[in-house]
């Protein structure tokens, strides 16, 4: 048992002591993707008194697992914790490259903040000169194939008047990053088709 080397992706852990072991690895498609139907991970409420489910809220998006960062709001594999804060915000990070803030009472998604890697970690929060600070680690998870890391990132809850920057309210959303490629891309096009046509005008003299 000491000796088994886990194939690539999987997680073992021999059971000291005991002839058992606990292996793990994601259900994954040929194109990266989760093998369950959607969604893929949901954060969910529960009103322990009642014993029922309040709300069940889809986190994430296909974007950082799929190709060409198609984003499909479909939720991915949950495996980190949540912070929950005395003003009713969930804050939770997602196998994608986000860490999102939802509602508490409703589960509705309030805010995101783009990662360098997925934040496959519990979220922390912290007050330092008199602002409130939210920070995550961004390591990625190797089993499921996101891209790794080693940073922390923390965000600090806006002022007073202060607006997000152009750049987090496009690009860093989910498909941001699609949609700009896109662009780029059809900018090129339309540049080298009025290049040609103009050769072809020149030429045509």
């Amino acid at each position: 048992m000491d000796t088994f080397k886990a194939p690539p992706g999987h997680d073992f852990g021999p059971q000291r002591g005991a002839p058992f072991a606990v292996g793990r690895v994601a259900a994954l498609s040929p194109l990266g993707l989760p093998c369950n139907a959607p969604p893929g991970g949901v954060l969910s409420a529960v009103d322990l008194k009642a014993g029922r489910i309040l709300w069940q809220s889809p986190v994430g998006t296909t974007e950082d697992l799929a190709p060409l960062s198609f984003a499909f709001p479909w939720g991915t594999p949950l495996v980190n914790g949540v912070l929950v804060t005395g003003g009713g915000l969930v804050f939770t990070g997602a196998m994608d490259a986000y860490l999102r803030a939802f509602e508490a009472r409703t589960g509705r998604e309030l805010w995101l903040g783009r990662l360098p890697v997925p934040g496959v970690a519990n979220p922390m929060t912290y007050l330092w000169r008199g602002e409130q600070y939210i920070v995550i680690a961004a390591g990625g998870h190797s089993e499921v194939g996101t891209s790794i890391g080693d940073s922390v990132v923390a965000f600090r809850l806006a002022r007073a008047g202060e607006a997000r920057s152009l750049w987090s309210r496009t690009i860093d959303r989910p498909g941001g990053r699609f949609y700009g490629r896109a662009a780029l891309l059809a900018l090129v096009l339309v540049l080298l088709a009025g290049l040609l046509l103009r050769r072809r005008r020149r030429d045509a003299r």
